[in-house]
């Protein structure tokens, strides 16, 4: 057997696409093999689930809750990005304490906008 250079890439590259592939034809096998077909007027309604919409779909909804929870998540993420340079933050080149530095800056200034435009207040 001869060595040849991109065989790992090769053996990685099948492997990827039966794990891609496989779970999805067993699903289909299953589904073929063991799933009752069950097609009629009640099955290929809109909601089978036996309740049937009323009303009006478009319901008002305060936008407040999403946006603090996506503020949250973007602070949180950033949070996460500042632990590596508490951790290290002692052999920093001139470059890399800049570029922390913005960092930091558009993290403050992203709060300052979130409270400027009283994101962050209950009302």
């Amino acid at each position: 057997m001869t060595n040849h250079m991109y065989l790992p890439v090769i053996v990685l590259f099948i492997a990827g696409a039966g794990f891609a592939i496989g779970p999805l034809a067993l699903a289909w096998l299953w589904a073929r093999t063991f799933s009752p077909q069950k097609s009629g007027p009640t099955k290929n309604r809109i909601y089978e689930c036996g309740l049937e919409s009323s009303g009006d779909a478009w319901i008002k909804f305060k936008p407040g809750y999403y946006i603090y929870a996506i503020l949250f998540l973007i602070f949180d993420v950033e949070g996460v990005f500042l632990l590596p340079f508490a951790v290290a933050f002692g052999g920093f080149t001139v470059a890399e304490a800049v570029s922390i530095l913005v960092f930091l800056i558009l993290l403050a200034e992203g709060l300052v906008w979130a409270c400027q435009k009283k994101v962050l207040a209950w009302s």
